[in-house]
């Protein structure tokens, strides 16, 4: 009976030694939970901008151009950058205090994997909303926000803890629906970056953080 229960202590750390190499696991609920409370700050910031209630551009006499100095000299690109800087410190910032706690190191083959994985959609979708900035299209860029960046957790499954492929589908739902609600899409953006990332967050910190603390 002692062997049986030695040889399953040894395939479950084999295991476990497979899936260290294999897939990045030192996701933490609190990086979910932090991105999202930086998402919901960023749409409350951003709500007086996309409504009109306060003019978008920074300097109003520039010229009115559709490329990168228009882009530059409004408060919106602003807002969501200093958004998305905070929400990645805060994340990285988890990230790596749950890897030391647990002797991981943050920086591996897995992590590189998962990196390019995420990165790529991101990067060609980022490519995509530009273009719909330059020719006016708006509407169209909370939307297309959700659909990749949906599209790069999905991709991101298999090199990381599978549940972010649900927090994908989501946000690819949410950026499907808001595509018939165009008008809405700062508040389809709030729920999706903002609302799904907390509750991602709490659910992952109860099953995991929460778990190996006890």
């Amino acid at each position: 009976m002692l062997e049986q229960e030695h040889s399953l202590e040894a395939i479950q750390d084999i295991k476990r030694m497979m899936e260290r190499s294999s897939r990045f696991i030192s996701l933490s609920g609190y990086s979910g939970i932090s991105a999202g409370i930086c998402a919901l700050v960023g749409a409350w910031l951003a709500h007086p901008y996309v409504f009109g209630y306060r003019h978008q551009l920074i300097n109003t006499q520039a010229s009115l151009s559709s490329g990168p100095g228009l882009l530059l000299n409004m408060w919106l690109f602003w807002i969501a950058a200093g958004t998305f800087v905070a929400a990645l410190l805060s994340a990285f910032f988890f990230t790596y205090f749950k890897s030391k706690k647990e002797g991981i190191p943050i920086w591996g083959n897995a992590a590189r994997r998962l990196m390019v994985n995420v990165g790529l959609p991101l990067l060609v979708g980022a490519i995509f909303l530009f273009k719909l900035f330059q020719f006016g299209t708006f509407g169209l860029i909370a939307p297309g926000c959700l659909l990749f960046y949906g599209l790069a957790l999905i991709n991101a499954g298999k090199y990381t803890l599978a549940e972010i492929r649900y927090l994908g589908l989501c946000e690819i739902i949410l950026g499907i629906a808001s595509l018939g609600m165009v008008g809405y899409g700062l508040y389809f953006w709030a729920i999706g970056f903002g609302v799904l990332h907390i509750a991602y967050g709490l659910y992952m910190w109860n099953k995991y953080d929460r778990t190996s603390r006890n």
